[in-house]
């Protein structure tokens, strides 16, 4: 029991100092997502106006009015429910997906629970997505699915792969090569879809095919070009003056498949797959761009946290929504099916990957 205690609070003790990190320190990179090379020839005087756009989209069952997600970021340490609450109520308010941060310390401790229960307190209408990560989905064991969905009811769970990020934490566990047979097993039993989630160095066509053949029809790829995870756990070293994690994070953190690139990747495996196209999603923009390449919706992390930060969340995802659906107007898409048939120029190293990979964009 004392151990569970310790486990739980080095686990919340954590997830402070990866909020604090990522609002403060300078996390993304040095790689980009690549959506720079990506343009949509726009129309100078729309067709449709903006109001007049639909965007609406079905997701885990469930109609959400945006395909936007907020990714995971927290729960499981004490304050962080408020965060949570904030995330839920402007979801429900938008009608948009709610992702949760990885629910590690529930299951080491039921107290912290409720950081995580209150989204669906909040909100019955969206869809959320549970999150437990692959180390410890291979040390609960595959039916810790159950107990996942016993905390929150969650319309899935997103099992996330952090390798990269594993390898420099402190606490970081080894033994991950059991992970797609655990995989595996999870998605077979699981009572809600799995998705299986990166957090910022991509997937690539040949592990999206292996997912694929293992029954995962649920993807976010979250690409590199964003949040860093390898930089968070830099800092995180620096503070515990743990030298040889240091030069681990300072030597491994350009590895990553840009988001951009990693959209096209897994939608040439299957059209059957549902993308969340994640990682460094930063602009209206570069959201539209997801969507051209393949993305079904996108997800948030990091803006959503700053903006919540600044008590600006609503203002945040009001201009973020108008701004897509301007986007798309001015491409002369009155809906999602249009704005994938919409003209698209790939340029530079994007474009020299696409063919030299031998992909396609649909």
């Amino acid at each position: 029991m004392l151990l569970k205690e310790a486990e739980s609070e080095k686990t919340a003790k954590r997830k402070l100092e990866h909020i604090e990190i990522v609002l403060t320190k300078p996390v993304e990179g040095p790689a980009t997502t690549w959506f720079e090379y990506v343009f949509l020839p726009h129309r100078a005087l729309p067709v449709v106006d903006p109001e007049r756009v639909s965007v609406n989209v079905s997701f885990l069952g469930k109609e959400i009015s945006v395909p936007l997600m907020i990714a995971g970021i927290t729960g499981g340490a004490p304050g962080t429910e408020a965060i949570n609450k904030s995330l839920a109520e402007a979801a429900c308010r938008f009608k948009i997906a709610l992702g949760l941060g990885s629910q590690r310390a529930a299951l080491e401790s039921r107290d912290l629970a409720y950081t995580y229960r209150v989204v669906r307190d909040v909100c019955t209408e969206i869809p959320i997505v549970g999150n437990l990560g692959i180390s410890e989905l291979i040390r609960y064991g595959p039916t810790v699915v159950y107990s996942l969905t016993s905390i929150v009811e969650v319309d899935a769970i997103a099992i996330h792969l952090n390798y990269f990020q594993e390898i420099v934490q402190p606490e970081g566990l080894a033994g991950l090569s059991r992970g797609l047979e655990v995989l595996s097993e999870a998605v077979e039993i699981s009572p809600v879809p799995i998705i299986v989630k990166e957090v910022g160095f991509g997937i690539s066509k040949e592990f999206a095919t292996e997912l694929y053949s293992s029954g995962v029809r649920y993807i976010d790829v979250a690409g590199c070009g964003g949040t860093n995870w390898a930089l968070v756990e830099l800092y995180r070293a620096i503070s515990s003056n743990n030298v040889v994690k240091q030069y681990i994070a300072d030597g491994i953190k350009d590895v990553g498949i840009p988001t951009a690139v990693s959209i096209v990747e897994v939608r040439s495996v299957s059209k059957d797959i549902t993308i969340i196209g994640s990682g460094g999603i930063r602009s209206p923009y570069d959201a539209v761009k997801a969507i051209r390449l393949g993305a079904n919706l996108v997800g948030l992390a990091r803006p959503i946290l700053v903006a919540y930060s600044k008590n600006q969340l609503n203002e945040f995802l009001e201009g973020f929504i108008v701004g897509m659906k301007s986007i798309l107007a001015s491409l002369g898409a009155r809906n999602l099916d249009d704005v994938r048939q919409s003209p698209v120029v790939v340029v530079g190293l994007l474009r020299d990957w696409i063919t030299s990979r031998g992909l396609q964009l649909t």
